[in-house]
């Protein structure tokens, strides 16, 4: 883990690359030096209606939420929110200078009791 999902309004794609989003989250993960790079997974997915604010159509959001499993302290995962939207923060500075776009992120942990995981992925890791 982290997963991290991007949730965000379709008017953005114009302006914004969402797969370079992505991969900049993905960077940032293993950056922190918390996470194992097998387990950073970042998916995205525009929202198929919204309404924001006052209605103005222009308005724009990304919502960033990262899912980790339980057992990192509190200053480890604040440490890991700061990194991880700093970077989302830098990818977008351009964008929100430009345009109205709401930024959020959240990290939440999961119970590791209640998450089993499985996986091939570090069998096939590069290096």
């Amino acid at each position: 883990m982290p997963h991290i999902t991007i949730d965000y309004s379709p008017n953005l794609e114009p302006e914004v690359d969402i797969a370079a989003l992505c991969d900049t989250l993905r960077r940032a993960a293993i950056e922190t030096g918390e996470f194992p790079v097998a387990g950073v997974r970042v998916r995205a997915f525009a929202a198929s209606h919204v309404s924001i604010a006052d209605g103005n159509p222009e308005h724009g959001y990304i919502d960033i939420s990262l899912r980790l499993r339980g057992g990192r302290d509190l200053p480890t995962r604040e440490r890991a929110t700061a990194h991880v939207f700093a970077a989302a923060e830098g990818f977008l500075a351009h964008v929100m200078a430009r345009r109205s776009l709401a930024l959020s992120f959240e990290m939440r942990d999961m119970d590791p009791a209640l998450s089993p995981k499985t996986g091939s992925t570090r069998d096939h890791l590069k290096g």
